[in-house]
């Protein structure tokens, strides 16, 4: 029994530096992948986030929902249309991708933290302006319909949450220039708005252990190794735009994005509070 007791000593003890070095600071992280669809993992993520509010950092949290929006599409026997990884979205698409995105997954992930414990909000785009979009158009994307790109993040209320003890929490769905609403990728509203907050850390949560080259997990890596890996046979799939999108946030002044799994139970704060973490990181020095 004295020895767990001390074991759980040492693992505070390990999580210090840590914990002092983070106080204060933003934190963005991507909420997807499997994790979404799991509650035992849902409420522990949840239980993290609020948990990281506690200990002093600034958590913001964005999330998509796309098997969840092809479910529903399923439901009313609309097909889910993609061309190059984006889905064709025509106003009835948008209709249901906002109210799964906006009123349900939101609703449920700012529900659980506030049970854990937390103070939490839920947020689109379309909130106090809080992002921009535009829409996707270009020869190859022309039938997309209401997808767009984000222009621009207003980070005056996200701070003011978090000053005020609150955490964030937003649905990757904005408005364009002529008011129209826009389904949007939340790895890319992820990027700006930590890039736009001067986050200290960008979090994806994947359902992959971090990013894989010749079949071996890279623990951490630089920015210019990182920019030299997008161009390798083993980076595709998902992984491609995030890379991509971690490599935009530390060029912005990110200082290190994540790339984890979150089917791994209290994988935030493994890879956030331990020597060796639990996925990828990427940094914009080498220190």
């Amino acid at each position: 029994m004295l020895a767990k007791k001390i074991e759980r000593a040492e693992i505070l003890l390990e999580a210090l530096p840590y914990l002092q070095r983070f106080a204060g600071q933003v934190v963005v992280i991507k909420y997807g992948g499997s994790l979404m669809i799991h509650d035992e993992l849902k409420a522990q993520f949840a239980q993290d986030i609020v948990m990281l509010k506690v200990l002093g950092m600034h958590p913001v949290i964005v999330h998509g929902g796309g098997k969840e929006i092809s479910k529903w599409m399923e439901k009313i026997g609309k097909e889910a249309v993609f061309i190059d990884g984006l889905r064709v979205t025509d106003a009835e698409t948008m209709e249901i991708t906002e109210m799964v995105l906006s009123g349900k997954i939101n609703s449920d992930v700012v529900a659980l933290m506030n049970r854990a414990g937390g103070k939490a909000v839920g947020l689109s785009g379309k909130d106090a302006n809080l992002f921009s979009a535009k829409k996707i158009q270009s020869e190859a994307y022309k039938d997309l319909g209401f997808v767009g790109d984000i222009t621009s993040v207003d980070t005056r209320l996200l701070k003011t949450l978090n000053e005020e003890g609150y955490i964030p929490v937003i649905s990757s769905v904005g408005r364009g220039a002529d008011s129209e609403t826009l389904n949007m990728n939340a790895d890319h509203v992820a990027e700006a708005i930590a890039s736009a907050l001067a986050a200290m850390k960008l979090i994806y949560l994947t359902d992959v252990d971090g990013l894989k080259i010749e079949q071996q997990l890279q623990t951490v890596i630089a920015l210019e190794e990182a920019k030299k890996f997008l161009a390798h046979k083993d980076v595709q799939g998902g992984m491609k735009p995030k890379l991509s999108c971690a490599i935009s946030a530390l060029e912005s002044g990110v200082d290190h994005v994540h790339i984890i799994n979150g089917g791994i139970s209290h994988a935030v704060l493994l890879e956030l509070f331990t020597d060796q973490g639990i996925g990828s990181m990427i940094s914009r020095s080498e220190s």
